[in-house]
């Protein structure tokens, strides 16, 4: 199945771009400078946090960003000079208003949910630290759910993200 085409123009000198195959895939080449331009996958990272209680902290997405009045887990985009874990830590804060520090990483999935933006995800386990609950930035509410009784999810990756926390719990091997 082809792809919609995202881009048309080139992003060093603005000259149009064309569909060429280069090796065995079809790139956008600039017709004027020669410029491969190259669509890559946008990095994101979520934090995984788990009271003692063994409940997972999530967030409900704002009104008028994608996804509106669905769930997930506390995430974001990775900025382009920025280290996966600090962003996961600044995200975090921005969502939830808590400080936490990231453990392992936990998952990691594309999410191709989206026609628009094909993201890699980050999923780390966290610990909390301080902060007060404060939903904030994209998500309007947050709160702390079973895994047995999760709110309607704005991401399909979320899900097998759940999915592996329950079969971890069910098994004591995440949960310390």
């Amino acid at each position: 199945m082809a792809r919609a085409q995202r881009l048309f123009f080139c992003y060093r000198c603005g000259g149009q771009l064309k569909k060429v195959i280069r090796g065995t895939a079809e790139r956008l080449q600039c017709t004027q400078c020669g410029t491969v331009s190259y669509e890559n996958p946008i990095v994101g990272v979520a934090g995984i946090m788990l009271s003692d209680k063994g409940e997972i902290l999530l967030v409900r997405r704002a009104p008028g960003i994608d996804y509106a009045g669905l769930w997930c887990i506390p995430c974001g985009y990775v900025e382009y000079d920025e280290d996966v874990r600090d962003a996961v830590v600044r995200e975090v804060k921005e969502e939830t208003g808590f400080d936490i520090v990231p453990g392992e990483v936990f998952a990691v999935h594309s999410n191709f949910h989206n026609p628009r933006q094909h993201t890699v995800g980050i999923w780390f386990l966290a610990t909390l630290t301080g902060g007060s609950p404060q939903a904030g930035d994209d998500a309007d509410e947050l709160g702390w759910f079973s895994l047995d009784d999760i709110p309607p999810l704005a991401f399909p990756t979320d899900e097998l993200v759940l999915d592996k926390l329950r079969k971890n719990e069910n098994g004591k091997q995440v949960l310390k």
